[in-house]
């Protein structure tokens, strides 16, 4: 005798959620119980396995996030593998022992071969104060008092030339010791950072021997014209490449600040903010490098720096522009 179907419960669908009687879905106490929604192909993990619905994938490892490494936009925004992977502190510290004993190598082949042309420099580096003799018809001849005083002078003027004739290559030796850690794009600055260091390194002692260091003698040996000088090589020395070296180096402050930009350390902005506090660190320097207490001859070395102190915040400003613009097209 046939069975009668079960009437339809409460809303008219049967259990299971169909109201057609011949599609009553097979019940069962089981928790293994697949749903058509949930039908599992070969070789696919069901939602038992995973405990979320599947999505779809199939197979093998997530697929990486889209643009690139780190969900970046790839490309040039990796730093470059280097061949033995990411170094250690020991191997940072191999590779500065190697750029310095590089460095060292090329000060001595510079200062050997300035070691060929020692008198010649001797004049070259006598003629600011020997000028100045003349001019107030003083002697112009200078003086020693040890007999060791024109070796050690002429091993002091060649250090100094070699290091102004290695100084490209002693900055190309800076840059590839930081260059580990740059971006691939910002590597091919190699060439520029060289040279503009190399012209404001050399500019610098260019204008202590020009500009700042005559200006000085003449103010110095002005209030003595009633004196005779004794002026001995090695005071004379002493003085001439503290100024000289000093300000060859704070001549490169533009590159300072640029690397502190592009550090995120500082902006435009804030160096704007706050020059009066730049303008009196700069008359400090000029005041420890000036060999003179008077204002005129601080002000001859503090007006270059002051110049390049905005030469620098006008490349923090084109940097904070290119880094903008960047972003800008990153998130179109």
């Amino acid at each position: 005798m046939p069975l009668k179907p079960e009437a339809p419960a409460e809303g008219g669908l049967l259990a299971g959620g169909s109201s057609d009687p011949k599609t009553v879905p097979h019940t069962s106490s089981s928790s293994e119980q697949v749903t058509p929604s949930e039908e599992v192909l070969p070789g696919e993990p069901s939602t038992t396995e995973l405990g979320t619905p599947y999505s779809g994938y199939s197979g093998g490892a997530p697929p990486p996030p889209s643009g690139g490494f780190g969900g970046g936009d790839g490309g040039d925004d990796e730093p470059e593998p280097t061949e033995t992977g990411r170094m250690s502190f020991f191997d940072h510290l191999e590779e500065l022992r190697r750029r310095i004993f590089y460095s060292l190598a090329a000060v001595a082949v510079g200062m050997a071969g300035a070691w060929v042309y020692a008198d010649d420099i001797y004049r070259g580096l006598a003629l600011p104060l020997t000028s100045v003799l003349r001019e107030f018809k003083m002697d112009d001849h200078l003086v020693y008092t040890n007999p060791t005083a024109p070796f050690n002078l002429y091993l002091r003027l060649a250090m100094i030339a070699g290091l102004f004739i290695s100084s490209p290559f002693l900055i190309y030796q800076l840059w590839g010791f930081i260059s580990p850690g740059l971006y691939r794009h910002e590597k091919k600055y190699a060439f520029p950072f060289i040279l503009f260091c190399s012209a404001l390194f050399l500019s610098g002692g260019a204008f202590a021997y020009y500009v700042a260091f005559p200006a000085a003698l003449r103010f110095l040996l002005g209030f003595g014209s009633q004196f005779r000088p004794f002026i001995t090589v090695d005071e004379y020395f002493s003085l001439a490449s503290t100024i000289i070296l000093g300000l060859a180096v704070v001549f490169e402050l533009p590159v300072l600040i640029l690397f502190l930009t592009l550090l995120r350390i500082v902006t435009p902005g804030f160096l704007l903010r706050n020059v009066r506090y730049a303008f009196l660190i700069i008359v400090i320097i000029a005041a420890a490098l000036t060999p003179t207490a008077d204002v005129v001859n601080m002000m001859i070395f503090a007006a270059p720096l002051l110049a390049l102190y905005f030469l620098g915040v006008g490349l923090s400003y084109l940097v904070l522009r290119s880094r903008r613009s960047k972003e800008r097209t990153g998130e179109a």
